[in-house]
């Protein structure tokens, strides 16, 4: 891939706002175009980065000037577009996650292995300064050998904010498979691999009321589980419980926390880049704040792109597609756990991704630079 890597968009809805914003602070990454189904969508972004031209989504497949192709359509529709971009020889960034299904998403990677391109997906949050500390902290010692984590997330439906919120409630959505993809990546990154799960899960409701928007009253019926908990057993022998609801209506438990033979671990919300790690030692008096000692600082959506584009021809991204699909398989295993009330074993592997050391990227993936502070 070229210097800088030259990027184009298939899906401009409303997370575009988010890649934009950062593309304009890497230099090493360069967006060309952008295509949407509607067109309209794609004239309007184009309209303000200046140097991108709006196009069809055929004409961005076969654009000789793209050399990745970041897919933010919806999850339905990533393996198909992600397939489309790997036949055109191009490589490919995705939102999470990285297909509907495992076996989709097993096309895919297969479909790259063999056309030399590369595949990122997304979360790359754990690229950011919240959780690339608290692995540091664990890769220095400072809780001792692992023994367990918690991940909680309650929300009481995104119906409440969300105009249109009817993918949340169908199959391939829900509270798992919608925001598990940043607590099983940062749990992964964190602890390591998971050999098998055990899972249950339930809802309250069959129907939602729409709470906002020009659909505000509207219901909304509700075909998949919208509760979901279980343990994931990690290869180093650590056990995660993980809980992921769209039912409940607060929790004043810690994103994710991690339990050490020597101490314990506050971890930040892993849907975000920063945030404070605290740590609690044996025989300590009460928490402290750990400094920011690791990550890509400032970081935000799309420092996986640059990530990537500084990852040696060859070599597996952070944010890598590897990753991405055994967190998808921990999460498919979890829901067909909860059906059939056995454990299932995870026939997906991952090494954990190489650490970030504490790094700013000011002028291009070329120039980055380890900071020994920062504020």
């Amino acid at each position: 891939m070229g210097k800088p890597l030259r990027v184009g968009i298939v899906g401009c809805g409303a997370i575009i706002a988010q890649y934009l914003s950062n593309f304009r602070k890497l230099n090493d990454v360069e967006l060309v175009a952008v295509a949407d189904l509607d067109l309209t969508r794609a004239q309007a972004v184009a309209e303000q980065y200046e140097g991108v031209r709006a196009v069809s989504v055929e004409e961005l497949l076969a654009a000789d000037d793209v050399e990745l192709v970041l897919n933010l359509t919806i999850p339905a529709a990533h393996a198909e577009v992600a397939l489309k971009a790997i036949a055109a020889g191009k490589s490919v960034y995705g939102e999470k996650p990285l297909a509907a299904t495992t076996a989709e998403a097993r096309h895919v990677l297969d479909a790259a292995r063999d056309a030399g391109v590369a595949v990122g997906c997304a979360p790359d949050t754990v690229l950011g300064t919240g959780i690339q500390t608290a692995r540091k902290a664990i890769d220095d010692g400072l809780i001792g050998a692992t023994i367990s984590a918690s991940a909680t997330m309650v929300t009481p439906g995104h119906e409440r904010w969300h105009p249109n919120p009817d993918f949340y409630y169908q199959p391939g959505g829900g509270p798992l498979l919608d925001m598990g993809p940043y607590y099983v990546t940062a749990l992964v990154t964190l602890l390591g691999p998971v050999v098998s799960v055990v899972g249950s899960a339930s809802h309250t409701r069959n129907e939602r009321t729409i709470g906002s928007g020009p659909r505000q009253g509207e219901k909304v019926p509700v075909t998949i589980d919208s509760h979901v908990t279980g343990v994931l057993t990690h290869a180093s022998g650590a056990l995660s419980t993980l809980l992921m609801s769209f039912d409940a209506v607060a929790s004043k438990s810690p994103n994710i926390e991690i339990h050490g033979e020597r101490g314990s671990l506050v971890v930040p919300d892993p849907n975000h880049f920063d945030g404070e790690v605290q740590l609690f030692s044996l025989g300590a008096d009460a928490w402290e704040t750990l400094p920011v000692s690791a990550g890509y600082v400032d970081a935000g959506r799309g420092f996986g792109i640059a990530d990537l584009a500084s990852t040696p021809q060859g070599n597996e991204p952070r944010a890598g597609g590897t990753l991405a699909y055994h967190a998808l398989e921990v999460m498919e295993s979890l829901l067909e756990s909860a059906r059939s009330g056995t454990a299932v074993r995870i026939d997906s592997t991952v090494e954990r991704p190489e650490s970030v050391e504490l790094t700013v990227l000011t002028g291009g993936v070329d120039a980055l630079q380890a900071q020994g502070t920062a504020s």
